[in-house]
C-alpha cells in the first residue's frame, strides 16, 4: 500500500470537542510536513452509548474498534486516539505509527463549591467518575466518600457536575480540560494519584501494510513519550488488565542528583475498587532498561500476591 501522489488523507476522529482538538493536532504537525488532510467523523460504541458505565460495557476497544473497521475498510487512512484507550493488544493489521509529545499526564478535581476539605482525609465526600482507577485510588485517600458514576465527554462532565450540588467534585485528566482551553475549571491536582497508562498521550494509528504512510507518520513520533508510555503499557498487558482495571502507571523522565544522569521513573499500582488492597512499585531505571521494565515490574507484583488480586476483579 502506499500513498498516491497529491492525495488528500483522511483522518478518523471522533465527534467530541476533545476528540477534534486532537485530531486537528495531528492535522497541523502532519501540515508542517507539507501532508494535506482532512477529517473524517466517527461515533464510536463509546459515544452512542451513555449511559452503561465504562466497566460494563467492556473497556477494551470501546472508543476505538469504529475507527479500526474504517481503517480496515478504506474510508479513513489514520486514526488519532487518546493512548490510553487502546488496548495493548492488537489482532488487527493495524500498527501505532506515531506518538505525540505528552500533555500534563495528572488527574485534577473539578470541584464547582470548593475543596475546604481537601486536607482532611475523613470527609464524607460526594465524588463522581467513571473510571476504576480513580475510584480506587480516591477512596484509599478518603474512605469515607461514596463514589457516583458519570459518562459523557469533557463538557457533558462538567456540565453535570455544575449541576449536581450534592456533589463535592468530579475527577478529570488534566490533558483533557488544558487542551481545549478549560483549565480554569480545576480546582485541584491529584498528584498523589497515579494515571492511567499513557494518560495524556495521542497515538497516529494507520493500516500496517501501509509503509509509505508509516514513514511519513514516524516524523511525529516524541521519542522520551513513546519510551514512556511503552513501559507503562507493558505493564498494563503484563497485568493481563483492560482500560476499565483499577490500574495506574506512570513513567518519565527525571534527573538523578547522585551521578548526575538522567533516569526513568516508574510507577504504579494496583488496587481493590475500595482501595483497601493494593500491590505498588516505585524504580529508577535507565533507558536501556526500558525495553522489558514494566513487564517485569509487572512480574514482581503479581508474583507478591496481586495475581489473585487482578484474578478477582476479573471476575466482577
Amino acid at each position: 500500500m502506499g500513498i498516491p501522489d497529491k492525495a488528500m488523507l483522511k483522518i478518523g476522529t471522533r465527534d467530541s470537542e476533545l476528540a477534534l482538538w486532537q485530531a486537528k493536532k495531528i492535522q497541523a504537525d502532519l501540515a508542517e510536513i507539507s501532508i494535506e488532510t482532512e477529517l473524517v467523523l466517527i461515533k464510536s460504541a463509546g459515544d452512542i452509548d451513555l449511559k452503561t458505565p465504562l466497566s460494563e460495557l467492556g473497556g477494551k476497544g470501546i472508543f476505538t474498534k469504529a475507527l479500526d473497521h474504517a481503517l480496515l475498510d478504506g474510508r479513513i487512512d489514520l486514526a488519532v486516539h487518546s493512548y490510553k484507550d487502546l488496548p495493548t493488544e492488537q489482532p488487527l493489521p493495524l500498527v501505532v505509527a506515531a506518538i505525540s509529545e505528552r500533555e500534563d499526564p495528572r488527574d485534577v478535581l473539578v470541584a464547582p463549591r470548593g475543596t475546604d476539605w481537601i486536607e482532611d482525609a475523613g470527609a464524607t465526600l460526594v465524588i463522581a467518575t467513571g473510571s476504576n482507577r480513580r475510584r480506587a485510588q480516591w477512596m484509599a485517600k478518603y474512605p469515607n466518600s461514596s463514589i457516583e458514576d458519570i459518562r459523557g465527554n469533557v463538557n457533558t462532565r462538567l456540565a453535570k457536575t455544575s449541576a449536581n450540588t450534592h456533589w463535592n467534585g468530579c475527577i478529570f485528566a488534566a490533558a483533557g480540560l488544558k487542551r481545549i482551553g478549560l483549565n480554569a475549571n480545576i480546582s485541584a491536582y491529584l498528584d498523589w494519584m497515579i494515571p492511567a497508562p499513557a494518560q495524556g498521550a495521542l497515538a497516529v494509528m494507520c493500516h500496517e501494510e501501509n509503509h509509505a504512510l508509516r514513514e511519513q507518520l514516524a516524523a511525529l513520533n516524541h521519542k522520551e513519550t513513546a519510551i514512556c508510555t511503552d513501559i507503562e503499557r507493558q505493564f498494563l498487558n503484563e497485568m493481563e488488565a483492560g482500560c476499565s482495571a483499577p490500574l495506574g502507571a506512570y513513567a518519565r523522565y527525571e534527573d538523578n542528583e547522585k551521578d548526575g544522569d538522567i533516569d526513568i521513573v516508574f510507577e504504579a499500582v494496583v488496587m481493590d475498587l475500595l482501595g483497601k488492597k493494593h500491590f505498588s512499585v516505585s524504580q529508577r531505571i535507565k533507558e536501556h532498561e526500558a525495553i522489558d521494565a514494566g513487564r517485569i515490574a509487572a512480574r514482581e507484583l503479581l508474583d507478591e500476591g496481586a495475581a489473585e488480586l487482578m484474578k478477582f476483579i476479573q471476575q466482577k
